[in-house]
């Protein structure tokens, strides 16, 4: 039998070099097992296109995303299930900055422009549309302070009868036709050719042009229609004058300045021309008017006296004071003997004037009144406001003129006034102005 040889010993790894220079005691390093690879990891989505979406219901275009710098590109995890992704955003695109222009805004203290007359948004702006008229009954009255001016000029009546009397003697037995042509020729006040001579020889007013006629006639028109007044049976005249102011005269004629005409916002214009309407319905502008023509005589006759007396007193200066003494005797005792033989009536002729001046002032509180009654107060208000400010500049005119020292008043000017003062009319158109409860 062939002996078999002995068997080795098993071979053990022998540790590291460094290992056993280090450290002869180290226990034996054994061999680890096998590493196996690791699954490959796929990419998730491709930075440049999305997976496939098939939705079941189809929905409107997403705008398209652009990738960003800062956001990582997303990849698909699986293809077997689609993923709904979230909504998109809308892209931000860069956009030019415009510049932000800001209006001037007008400080709070700095006082606004007035509106202007013609514009509609002007507070005493009027709307003058055409609309349903109607026409009153009673289209004129006399109302006292007609008849008070009626009473008062009786006897500067009676004077200019005299003198017509006297003046009738030249023509002889037909003296008594002179009286009655005379008499006869207060109806010229009504007449339409004898009105228009009297505005345009003594008022100095003129017929309006086209343009003015366009401008006053739809106010008029809304005047009359709210005072239920027949229009057409009255003249608009107009006054070249830079003042504002109106005129009511005979019996059909209502004239403005050409300042009211084209300064005034037509609510205001409305309410002077409705101040003057009130002079006609009231019978002031008729009776003023005919107490003025029968009147004309006895002023006349007035004043050449007056002028005769003046000349003959220079006359009598000439023969020292002997001529003047004669002359004063001589005029007083006319005088004398023409107050007794009138029982006193060229007294009463004295105190007229300032009658008058109180009647006339009572007029145009009633010519307010009326304008106010139509609706117009607040613009009256406004007008009288302009006339107190026309008349304050015209006194600071006078006082300029005058060194700067004013002028007062005089008791006896303002007895003869024919207008209230601005306070006085102010004061009896405030139960219109008040709210009405």
């Amino acid at each position: 039998m062939t002996q078999q040889p002995p068997p080795s010993p098993p071979e053990y790894p022998e540790p590291p070099a460094q290992a056993q220079q280090s450290s002869p005691y180290l226990p034996p390093q054994y061999p680890q097992a096998p590493q196996h690879p690791q699954a490959p990891q796929y990419p998730h989505a491709s930075p440049y296109a999305q997976a496939p979406q098939h939705p079941m219901t189809p929905e409107p275009p997403q705008p398209p995303v652009y990738p960003t710098a800062t956001e990582p590109p997303a990849y698909p995890t699986s293809t077997q299930a689609p993923v709904q992704p979230p909504a998109p955003e809308p892209p931000a695109y860069p956009t030019t900055p415009q510049p932000t222009v800001t209006p001037p805004v007008p400080p709070s203290s700095a006082p606004q422009p007035p509106p202007a007359p013609g514009d509609p948004a002007h507070p005493h702006h009027i709307a003058t549309d055409r609309g349903r008229v109607h026409i009153s009954a009673q289209q004129r009255r006399t109302d006292a302070t007609a008849v008070g001016n009626l009473l008062l000029y009786l006897p500067h009546f009676l004077c200019s009868l005299l003198v017509v009397a006297l003046l009738s003697l030249i023509f002889g037995d037909l003296g008594f036709l002179f009286v009655l042509a005379w008499l006869a020729s207060g109806a010229l006040v009504f007449h339409r050719p004898a009105e228009s001579a009297l505005a345009r020889h003594l008022l100095r007013l003129r017929y309006p042009t086209p343009q003015e006629r366009a401008r006053l006639e739809p106010v008029w028109r809304e005047v009359t229609a709210r005072a239920g007044v027949e229009g057409r049976n009255y003249e608009l005249w107009v006054e070249d004058s830079d003042h504002l102011n109106a005129v009511a005269a005979a019996g059909h004629i209502v004239g403005v300045t050409r300042f009211a005409m084209n300064e005034l916002p037509n609510g205001e214009l409305a309410a002077v021309m409705a101040h003057e309407l009130g002079h006609h319905v009231g019978g002031h502008a008729w009776s003023s008017l005919l107490g003025y023509w029968y009147a004309l005589p006895g002023r006349i006759a007035w004043r050449v006296l007056r002028a005769v007396t003046g000349v003959m007193f220079r006359i009598s200066r000439a023969f020292s004071c002997f001529g003047v003494v004669f002359f004063g005797l001589f005029v007083g005792g006319l005088a004398l003997a023409t107050i007794s033989s009138l029982y006193g009536l060229p007294l009463l002729i004295l105190a007229v004037p300032y009658a008058l001046a109180a009647v006339g002032r009572r007029a145009e509180l009633r010519a307010d009144q009326h304008a106010a009654a139509l609706g117009f107060a607040p613009m009256l208000a406004a007008v009288l406001e302009k006339l107190h400010q026309q008349e304050q500049r015209q006194v600071a005119a006078v006082t300029a003129a005058h060194g700067g020292v004013p002028v007062a008043e005089s008791p006896v000017s303002r007895l003869l006034a024919s207008h209230p003062d601005y306070y006085t009319r102010l004061h009896h158109l405030q139960a219109y102005l008040q709210p009405q409860r």
